[in-house]
């Protein structure tokens, strides 16, 4: 959900088979098959860095991988359909807010029992949250992100401005940065979150089964941030459907001094004619209501086990090799990822790596989200909602209303409104 246009991996798959060095074949007892399929659903920058990971830890351990690279807007269809007939992978790499609809449809291994699961202590507590549905474990934490104000060094510099740490200091600053290209406002769903968050609001109340998204913390949020283009200080893309591919654009030509983005869009920006010189780009915790009061969504990516599987010992071996410190560190340093795991921070590489070192800190207060099957369906309802405020085709009190009464009517109608 952190994005909503994503590069495209090869839908069909492109398959590595990958044997044991020595000729030992499987080291897996009992029925296992000794070869893992692993579904990866990363991008082209990131797939070839998961492949090799994958490639050493079926070295290491002594059976066979089959990585094959799924697109990412399909991926989960794909995966529902394969699974529901017996079929798909061994483990799959799933978006945090698929892991609770998988477990309840049955798609996916509890491993609360297993190995994966004895000690969980090293990692964040934030992504851990998605791993877990009505008290047991079906994932594993793979990588973590969530969002932070990227900024152009120069044009801040030269305008004499800090990163704001307010809304209103942005709109302020603006007057400085040229006006409303001082910032481009992306008006996805999840964009909206810092606005809610950052007011205490959120989309619904999970243990209360109650639907909150129509709150006056959440009505006063996105009053926030159509304010901010009413006032010139921020600009956006009346093409909804093309929002995010226009705010990368105009941040990696330079057209906006400022974005709100996560640790994914970095390797794009560094190829923009803006951050010829990396060092550029700044990195700073989202703006809140006041100072220390910005807040972000938790986002990331599992692993997880089918259902069904019949490399069940062979994937438990590949995901504690893949989620491992040592792996976890190798993808912070090569891709600008963010580890799930604590003590993955302390080491050299990770330390060296100047995007994973300026999120950390956004980490530590990542918002968790409402961790229930419906989760990913809270959003659709909530983008048209908010590109239609930012649009000013509606007042927000009405929009949010309009969400309220999708999420009852179609997502949790089990729920309470208000």
């Amino acid at each position: 959900m952190r994005r909503t246009t994503l590069v495209t991996a090869m839908a069909t798959g492109v398959a590595l088979v990958l044997t044991a060095c020595g000729g030992g074949g499987s080291s897996s007892s009992g029925s296992d098959s000794g070869e893992v399929t692993f579904w990866d659903t990363s991008g082209p920058n990131e797939s070839p860095v998961f492949k090799k990971i994958a490639e050493g830890c079926a070295t290491k351990d002594g059976y066979k991988v089959k990585v094959e690279t799924q697109a990412f807007d399909t991926a989960l269809a794909n995966y529902k359909t394969a699974a529901q007939g017996g079929q798909g992978p061994d483990v799959f790499r799933a978006e945090v807010a698929w892991v609770p609809q998988l477990a309840k449809l049955g798609y996916v291994n509890d491993i609360s029992d297993t190995d994966l699961a004895k000690d969980t202590s090293d990692f964040l507590e934030a992504p851990l949250g998605s791993t877990k549905f009505e008290g047991k474990t079906y994932a594993v934490p793979q990588v973590t992100d969530s969002l932070a104000l990227l900024y152009n060094k120069k044009k801040l510099a030269d305008a004499g401005v800090e990163p704001p740490k307010t809304w209103d200091e942005l709109k302020a600053a603006s007057a400085k940065l040229g006006g409303e290209k001082s910032f481009f406002l992306n008006n996805d769903a999840y964009y909206a979150l810092p606005f809610i968050y950052g007011e205490g609001g959120d989309l619904v109340d999970a243990s209360a089964k109650k639907i909150v998204v129509n709150s006056d913390k959440n009505v006063k949020a996105l009053q926030t941030a159509k304010g901010l283009l009413d006032a010139k200080a921020a600009f956006t893309s009346l093409d909804a459907g093309n929002s995010y591919t226009t705010m990368q654009a105009a941040f990696s030509s330079g057209d906006a001094a400022m974005v709100i983005n996560g640790p994914w869009a970095v390797a794009d920006y560094l190829k923009g004619t803006a951050f010829t010189d990396k060092a550029n780009l700044g990195i700073a915790p989202v703006p809140g209501p006041s100072a220390g009061k910005g807040s972000a969504p938790v986002g990331g990516h599992d692993y997880v086990i089918r259902q069904g599987t019949k490399a069940k010992q062979s994937s438990i071996k590949f995901i504690q090799c893949m989620a491992s410190v040592e792996s976890q560190a190798s993808i912070a340093k090569d891709l600008g990822l963010l580890p799930t795991r604590k003590s993955a921070y302390s080491n050299a590489d990770v330390k060296a790596n100047e995007v994973v070192s300026a999120f950390e800190p956004v980490t530590k207060t990542a918002h968790q989200r409402a961790w229930i099957p419906e989760g990913g369906q809270l959003f659709d309802p909530l983008k048209v909602a908010y590109a239609d405020v930012l649009a000013g085709k509606k007042e927000a009190k009405a929009a949010l209303d309009d969400v309220a009464k999708a999420y009852k009517d179609t997502v949790v109608p089990e729920y309470s409104v208000g």
